[in-house]
């Protein structure tokens, strides 16, 4: 089935996507604007990965004060080029970026950047609190890993659940965002403050 030119540009409003990359998914999907978005943004992650290898140097430092004026927050966003940048994509996920760590206050931007020693240091109190139990090794195993992970969805911003929609990840945002930009886009640091409060 051809794709009309009213469908093809309403899934590119949706999306961003290229005209052809529209036309050709809207093709396989029969002409079902939704299957056509999934397959869009199935195709867009698998591009976003194989870009995570480049190298981003160019980006935003981004600011965020809260309206009471006791947290403030500053999130640094490399990407590959300038004129990504510029965008308004770009910069909306900066934004929404500084709000994530200002609501959420994570602790590192991704699980490898977790101390080994507070990754060893967890992973001891979850044993000790398992210790007494009769449950076999291998369920142990489980049940630490599922409170590591935990962990990690709690003080890791990528790793979070999204503010604005629960049910993906802040990396799943990221993913979008290079999937739609074309470059490789990396959280490098950020910084929390509260009022009162030592940083560590």
């Amino acid at each position: 089935m051809s794709a009309t030119a009213k469908e093809v540009f309403e899934l590119r409003n949706l999306t961003g996507a290229g005209v052809m990359d529209c036309k050709n998914a809207l093709e396989e999907a029969g002409g079902d604007i939704a299957k056509a978005c999934d397959i869009l943004r199935r195709k867009g992650l698998e591009t976003a990965a194989k870009k995570q290898g480049r190298v981003a140097q160019e980006g935003l430092i981004g600011a965020y004060v809260h309206t009471d004026g006791k947290i403030g927050v500053l999130v640094e966003v490399n990407c590959e080029t300038d004129f990504v940048a510029r965008t308004d994509e770009f910069r909306y996920l900066v934004k929404e970026l500084t709000l994530q760590v200002a609501a959420q206050a994570p602790r590192w931007v991704a699980p490898e950047n977790v101390p080994e020693e507070i990754k060893k240091k967890e992973e001891e109190i979850y044993r000790e609190q398992l210790k007494d139990s009769n449950k076999p090794e291998e369920v142990k195993q489980k049940i630490v890993e599922g409170k590591m992970k935990k962990f990690f969805e709690e003080n890791c911003l990528l790793e979070q659940p999204y503010i604005r929609e629960p049910e993906k990840k802040v990396k799943d945002l990221l993913m979008e965002t290079i999937a739609k930009l074309g470059e490789n886009i990396v959280v490098r640091r950020f910084v929390r403050y509260k009022l009162g409060e030592d940083n560590e």
